[in-house]
C-alpha cells in the first residue's frame, strides 16, 4: 500500500511540474480575458478581429481542458489515498490502484504536449507537396501523401484548405499546397519536412515492376502578422491564368488563378483553387510571406547555428522516411529509427507515433 501512495504522490508532483512548464494557468487566464472581450456589446463590430479572438479562445480552451480535468481527478485520488491510509480497505485499495493506472496513462498522453516547446509550434501550417523522380508513379505517390495528411487533419479535427493543386496528366498530382489550421499544427507536422520515398510494385506498368518514387514535403509555419516581412509591389511579378483540373482541363472560364514571382529571391507561389482572383492573390501573398519568413529564418540559422523553433528547409537530399509496400511491408523513419509494419494505418493518417518519436528525437539532438 505504501508503494501505491508513493506512486500517487509522485504522479501529483510530475503533473504540477509539467503543468507549470506548459503554463496552463496562464492560458486559462488568457482565455478568460478573451471571453470577457467576446461578451462586450460591440465585439462583432470588427468581424475579422472578432473571428481571430474567438478562434484563439477556442484553441486555448482545447489546450487546457484535459489538463484541468486531470488535475481535478488527481486531487480526488489523493483524497482517496488519504482515506485508504486511514481505513486500509482491500476493496478501496483495488479501486485506487485501478484509478491510478488510468490517471498515469492519461498523464503520459498529456505529457507528450510538453514536447511542444518550439517558438512556432502553435502556428498553423502551410504544407506543400512536390512529386519528384519516378514519373507518374511519383505523381501518384504525391497524391497518396496528400490523402495521408488530409486524413491526419480529419482525425485531429483540424481545418484544411487546398490553396493550390497542379494535377498530373495521367494520374496523381505534380504539386499541391495545403493550409492546415488547428492547435499545435506546426508542432505535429514539422516532422514531415523532407523527402518521402516509396518502394512498391508499380500499378502503372503491365509487368508490375518494382518502382522507387520520391516526393518532397515542405512544412512551414504560416506567418501572417510578422511586421518584419515587407513585400514591396515593385518586387513582385504577378501572372494570371485559368485554373486547371485533372488532365489539364480548365475548371474556370476566367483568369482567376494567380502566380506571384518575388523578383529579389526568385520564390514563386501559385494559387488557383478559389473562383475569385482577389482571393487567390491574397492566399498567394500569405504563402509568399511565410516563405520569405522561412528564408530569413534560415539565414539567421546559418549565423547562429541553431534557430529556435526548428524551422528547417526541406531539400531533395534530405530523405527522412521510406515506405515499403512489397515484401516485408514497413514504414521506417531514418532520423529516429522508428518503424512500423502497419503501412495501411500510416497511409490512412495514423501518424502520431511517428511524430512523437520525431519530437522526442528532436528534443535530445
Amino acid at each position: 500500500m505504501n508503494n501505491l501512495l508513493e506512486k500517487i504522490t509522485g504522479l501529483g508532483e510530475r503533473f504540477l511540474k509539467t503543468k507549470a512548464l506548459l503554463d496552463i494557468d496562464g492560458k486559462v487566464a488568457e482565455e478568460k480575458k478573451l471571453r470577457l472581450k467576446m461578451s462586450q456589446a460591440d465585439f462583432w463590430s470588427d468581424q475579422v478581429a472578432a473571428i481571430k479572438i474567438s478562434q484563439a479562445a477556442e484553441n486555448l480552451a482545447t489546450e487546457t481542458k484535459d489538463w484541468l480535468a486531470l488535475e481535478k481527478e488527481i486531487k480526488e485520488i489523493e483524497e482517496m489515498a488519504v482515506l485508504l491510509n486511514q481505513e486500509n480497505s482491500q476493496e478501496l485499495s483495488v479501486e485506487v490502484q485501478k484509478k491510478y493506472e488510468e490517471l498515469e496513462a492519461e498523464f503520459a498522453r498529456l505529457e507528450f504536449m510538453s514536447l511542444f516547446s518550439g517558438k512556432y509550434d502553435h502556428y498553423n501550417v502551410l504544407l506543400s507537396l512536390h512529386a519528384g523522380t519516378g514519373g507518374v508513379d511519383a505523381q501518384d505517390w504525391a497524391q497518396m501523401l496528400e490523402r495521408m495528411y488530409l486524413r491526419f487533419a480529419e482525425r485531429k479535427g483540424w481545418q484544411v484548405e487546398i490553396l493550390d493543386v497542379n494535377y498530373g496528366n495521367e494520374a496523381g498530382l505534380k504539386s499541391a499546397t495545403l493550409r492546415i489550421a488547428g492547435p499545435w499544427a506546426y508542432a505535429y507536422l514539422k516532422s514531415e519536412n523532407g523527402v518521402h520515398r516509396l518502394l512498391r510494385n508499380s500499378p502503372f506498368n503491365a509487368d508490375g515492376l518494382r518502382q522507387t518514387s520520391f516526393a518532397l514535403v515542405e512544412v512551414i509555419p504560416e506567418i501572417k502578422d510578422d511586421e518584419t516581412i515587407v513585400i514591396k509591389n515593385e518586387d513582385l511579378r504577378i501572372d494570371v491564368f485559368r485554373s486547371s483540373g485533372p488532365g489539364g482541363q480548365s475548371v474556370n472560364m476566367t483568369d482567376s488563378a494567380v502566380r506571384l514571382v518575388h523578383l529579389p529571391t526568385g520564390i514563386t507561389v501559385s494559387c488557383q483553387t478559389e473562383r475569385s482572383q482577389h482571393q487567390n492573390k491574397e492566399n498567394a501573398l500569405n504563402i509568399l510571406k511565410s516563405k520569405l519568413f522561412q528564408l530569413a529564418a534560415e539565414k539567421k540559422e546559418e549565423t547562429e547555428k541553431k534557430l529556435k523553433g526548428g524551422v528547417k528547409k526541406a531539400e531533395w537530399g534530405r530523405q527522412i522516411r521510406s515506405y515499403f509496400l512489397y515484401g516485408r511491408r514497413l514504414v521506417k523513419d531514418h532520423r529516429t529509427d522508428y518503424e512500423t509494419a502497419d503501412v495501411e494505418a500510416v497511409l490512412d493518417g495514423d501518424l502520431e507515433p511517428l511524430m512523437e518519436a520525431y519530437l522526442r528525437w528532436e528534443k535530445n539532438n
